[in-house]
């Protein structure tokens, strides 16, 4: 199949708060195109309920925002990005807010609530628990306004094309037809990876494509152990993993087993406001101990009106699985949520690939450490996603990059599809199980090793060409799904989010980050040191 050919100066691979923000950002310096695999408010963006947190109240400061992210981290954070997050942020929510946002207010104040593992109350929401909504409806009108930003819906992007060591540019596959787009810049947007897992609270399109694709191209992969389960989501067999706000427990909601007996003081000195892990952990060990495929989030003590108009999605949502919150606990269980790790960058979006930048999710950063702070990661997507456009904009103008005449470029797909449609679902739901059961919240070195064999065996499909988006999802799950399982195979401790039952300690080298490139196996790394493909601050 003959691909046809497009150019623009700056491509955006995913339209969520990372994408757009970068977008925006690099709109004065030329042309700009945001791709979408789906519709463009498909994103995790949309999803996200709790809000934003950011050190605006008169209660707060930008160094306790500081102090609090880096002690979620558990000693994993790279303070340099945490610290870009906590002081450039308040500036660009006010600028949100000049833009139309719209967040709950207490009179003529913002309203600020609280979350797990926040020291103060800084959580600014929107329309009770639709902040990502409100914050992805502004992005994309500010979008629109610029006639050089421009969309293409539906489409996936199935590798970057990568000339000399430089990213020039990505293969999309659209409507059955192969497209080369070319560009001066590439920017990865393209959120996590939480389809991975059989529980996930990640919408149906996040399956890692972005950190798959970068991987390929020989970008530096790290902290890929790292993922965040949120203690909360709503449990029934006709429902999904609809995921409940840790602002319900900010707001005085409590869990209790299936006995009804209140448990998390038994676990943590913050109790229901312990860091996510803590939560999670805690969960999982009451469900084992009282053979319970779930806990109860209780908020039958708030006053009803209350609950109704500050968590009104939740509210309605649980009511169309027949779950009256204000009325009767609700059934949940954990799920997975975010990734810490994925393509490392530096504090500018910048990664190993000249060229070539991410932002959001998709990126490592190292501003979460070894465990996000709740609702960090909005603000990150604002923040980091500003900062790669500028440096996008910083680089073409600096390399003087001319794409005009690229050459030829061809596209891994097949006429011939490799797998049949069913053996595609099958591989996907026993990848999804095998990573829940054997590398979910807690691992260890028996559990890592069969998840790890069972992928050796599907190597072959990490390289086949495929006919169709659910082909090529399948061919990144299962690249996204190795990556964690040698990393949390290489990490024999145990740090934030990373549990290991046989190795509880934070073991010998826990201060340092895993790293994966393309042909070798994970290894250790400083986060500090330069990037390179060529090993450069490995080992």
């Amino acid at each position: 199949m003959k691909p046809s050919v497009k150019t623009v100066d700056f491509l955006v691979i995913g339209g969520g708060v990372a994408g757009l923000r970068a977008a925006i950002e690099s709109a004065l310096a030329g042309s700009v195109l945001v791709l979408t695999k789906d519709k463009p408010t498909e994103s995790s963006t949309g999803y996200a309920q709790g809000g934003v947190a950011v050190a605006l109240s008169d209660e707060d400061e930008v160094c306790i925002h500081f102090e609090d992210t880096i002690k979620a981290g558990d000693g994993l954070c790279r303070e340099e990005a945490v610290r870009i997050l906590v002081e450039e942020g308040p500036g660009l929510i006010l600028e949100m807010i000049s833009w139309g946002a719209e967040f709950d207010r207490e009179g003529s104040k913002l309203s600020f609530t609280m979350e797990a593992a926040h020291s103060r109350r800084r959580i600014l929401h929107s329309h009770g628990d639709a902040t990502g909504k409100e914050i992805e409806r502004v992005l994309i009108n500010k979008a629109r306004s610029f006639p050089s930003v421009s969309r293409l819906d539906f489409a996936f992007t199935l590798d970057l094309i990568i000339e000399n060591g430089r990213c020039i540019g990505a293969s999309v596959l659209r409507d059955g037809s192969l497209i080369n787009i070319f560009a001066k810049a590439v920017i990865l947007a393209t959120g996590g990876a939480g389809q991975v897992f059989s529980r996930t609270t990640n919408p149906v399109i996040a399956t890692g494509d972005g950190i798959a694709i970068a991987y390929r191209a020989g970008a530096l992969i790290s902290d890929m152990e790292f993922i965040q389960f949120h203690p909360t989501t709503l449990y029934s067999p006709a429902a999904p993993q609809f995921l409940l706000s840790e602002a319900m427990r900010g707001e005085g909601a409590v869990l209790k087993n299936i006995h009804g007996k209140r448990f998390m003081p038994e676990y943590h000195e913050m109790a229901e406001l312990a860091p996510r892990d803590a939560v999670t952990r805690a969960i999982l060990s009451e469900m084992i101990k009282t053979n319970a495929k779930h806990v109860y989030l209780d908020l039958m003590h708030l006053d009803k009106n209350f609950v109704k108009k500050r968590f009104p999605v939740i509210y309605a949502t649980c009511l169309q699985y027949n779950v009256d919150i204000t009325e009767e606990m609700i059934p949940v269980s954990p799920a997975a949520h975010y990734i810490m790790g994925g393509v490392h960058t530096d504090v500018e979006g910048g990664t190993s690939i000249k060229g070539l930048f991410a932002a959001g999710e998709v990126a490592c950063t190292g501003v979460h450490g070894a465990n996000r702070l709740a609702s960090n990661s909005l603000l990150e997507g604002l923040v980091y996603g500003a900062r790669t456009g500028r440096r996008a904009v910083k680089y073409i103008e600096e390399e003087r990059i001319d794409i005009t005449a690229p050459g030829a470029h061809a596209a891994a797909t097949s006429n011939a599809a490799p797998m049949s449609s069913l053996d595609i679902e099958k591989t996907r739901s026993t990848l999804r199980q095998i990573m829940w059961n054997k590398t979910g919240i807690i691992r260890c070195d028996e559990s890592l090793c069969i998840a790890k064999k069972w992928l050796d065996k599907k190597r072959p499909i990490m390289n086949m060409p495929f006919e169709d988006r659910r082909g090529f999802e399948l061919k990144n799950m299962l690249t996204v799904a190795d990556l964690m399982a040698a990393s949390a195979l290489l990490r024999k401790g145990s740090v934030g989010a990373h549990y290991r039952s046989d190795f509880k300690g934070r073991g010998e080298k826990w201060q340092k980050h895993t790293a994966c490139l393309r042909g070798k196996e994970a290894e250790w790394m400083n986060f500090e040191s330069p990037l390179s493909t060529r090993g450069r601050g490995l080992g």
